[in-house]
């Protein structure tokens, strides 16, 4: 039987020799964390895409380890609250982007759970943990779990902190910061983040960097654009703007690549690189026709960005860490957001807060081939509301899933449907097993209940009219320029 995670052992035991072999290093490594915004899974070369160039990222690829079955949430705000909490949307409230009136939930069957738009203040967030454990710690781009105040990135663990999205030209920076006129906003970032690198280099550091690039809106540095303007297009992979969009991350990090380089901090460096969740296409063939229509395409995997079908939720995931991790080599276990903070944790030997729950384990096993598994028996979702697509139209209704192993499960919670996959088998998602395999659904379906159980997972309930909160204290224009919030 093929092992899920295709690790050459004669390669990771001549690693574990060098290693024996070799000078001692400090324990502690450098960690960088490079965060895209909407790229799909296939939006990458190594993950295959055959029109859009990433060099960079494929190199960082051929360097270390990529995770095939690693998910985020549907959309940006609940990854980043799950990533920087190492907690299920469940325990912290935050579900998707702004509040439930941003989309017509009161034409619908159910009420959603009220959203919370800012992490709860009383999370000690990854950041908290590594500054505790002695890393210098800094965040430059998108942030998007409170925007002001006490939630902002230089008050939760972050010795330095700029905040910017909205928009690549022109924008605007919390704290404010002044830069060139027509300056793109992934340079700027990358500006700060090789610059935060040279200034910490005696280490250890936590650099995180989450770009804007590539969502919406679709603009790129021109030089970009004409380098795909004539390029003949692959796949639903077509778009020349949304090309050199890409262009520019992939540029990002390579800049972060050479900057390690030339100050010889590659090798005690863990270098992680993913998406925040799916690519902002599959729409059209779910019968999706309004709020935008397709940019890119996420074949093989169903649907895009708000779905809770594969399309939404995985995303690449690349991981270098040179002489602990075996080059060029694969990891098919399913893993999710969840599992980061445990994962930086144990790098960087900090003691995870005892009073927080966590709902994930540290990947690092995986990562060095010390394990073909994780300990814990499935990863989940839950969404309890709506996310639009246009007038009449929804990417995703209230659903709860679950991955354990091959297998995958999605409970519809308005009308109590299941839908069951053999993701090995089935990728796409296009043959629901659930009448076929009764009782393997049922089997899924109670442990996907009682984990709900086990996180209080709240539930919509039934639309009986009334107004939201939300609702309440809008009014007029406020309410339009409300729909207009990140989705």
């Amino acid at each position: 039987m093929k092992l899920p995670c295709r690790l050459i052992l004669v390669a990771a035991a001549l690693l574990a020799l060098n290693r024996s072999a070799g000078a001692a290093t400090p324990t502690q490594p450098n960690i960088v964390f490079i965060l895209a915004d909407d790229l799909g899974y296939t939006d990458v070369a190594c993950y295959g895409s055959k029109y859009y160039e990433t060099p960079n990222i494929d190199r960082l690829a051929s360097q270390g380890m990529r995770f095939t079955n690693y998910h985020n949430c549907q959309n940006c705000t609940p990854t980043r609250s799950a990533l920087m909490s190492g907690q299920y949307g469940a325990r912290t409230g935050v579900y998707t982007v702004g509040g439930i009136d941003r989309f017509d939930w009161q034409s619908q069957p159910l009420r959603p759970v009220e959203n919370v738009t800012n992490l709860p203040l009383d999370r000690v967030l990854l950041p908290q943990t590594l500054k505790a454990s002695g890393y210098a710690t800094g965040m430059f781009g998108k942030w998007h779990i409170g925007q002001q105040g006490d939630y902002l990135p230089a008050r939760r663990g972050f010795d330095e902190a700029i905040v910017s999205m909205g928009v690549h030209f022109d924008f605007v920076t919390t704290p404010k910061t002044e830069y060139p006129k027509g300056t793109y906003l992934a340079d700027f970032l990358t500006e700060k983040a090789v610059s935060f690198i040279e200034r910490h280099k005696d280490g250890p550091f936590f650099l995180y960097l989450p770009h804007f690039g590539v969502h919406s809106p679709h603009q790129a540095k021109p030089e970009w654009i004409a380098k795909f303007k004539d390029k003949p297009g692959v796949g639903g992979h077509n778009n020349p703007t949304y090309a050199a969009m890409i262009a520019s991350v992939d540029e990002s990090v390579g800049r972060v690549m050479a900057k390690l380089d030339e100050l010889k901090l590659a090798d005690h460096t863990v270098l992680i690189f993913m998406s925040d969740n799916g690519g902002v296409g599959g729409y059209l063939r779910e019968g999706i026709t309004r709020g935008g229509g397709d940019i890119t395409d996420n074949t093989p995997l169903r649907h895009g960005k708000g779905s809770l079908y594969e399309g939404g939720t995985r995303v690449p995931f690349i991981v270098r860490w040179p002489g602990r991790i075996v080059p060029g080599s694969a990891c098919g276990v399913p893993a999710i957001h969840v599992d980061v903070y445990p994962t930086f944790a144990a790098l960087a030997g900090a003691k995870l807060p005892a009073k927080q729950v966590f709902d994930g384990e540290s990947l690092v096993p995986l990562m060095r081939g010390e394990s073909a598994k994780t300990s814990r028996p499935a990863i989940f979702q839950h969404f309890p509301g709506y996310l639009g697509a246009g007038p009449g139209q929804f990417r995703t209704r209230p659903v709860s899933t679950m991955i354990e192993g091959d297998w995958k499960l999605m409970e519809f919670i308005e009308d109590s449907r299941l839908e069951l996959y053999n993701l090995r088998e089935d990728i796409g998602e296009t043959k629901n097993l659930a009448a076929p395999m009764p009782d393997k659904a049922k089997e899924l379906h109670a442990k996907l209940v009682a984990w709900r159980a086990t996180v209080k997972a709240p539930m919509p309930t039934k639309n009986d009219g009334a107004a939201s909160p939300e609702a309440a204290k809008k009014k007029g224009g406020k309410k339009k320029a409300a729909a207009k919030q990140e989705n």
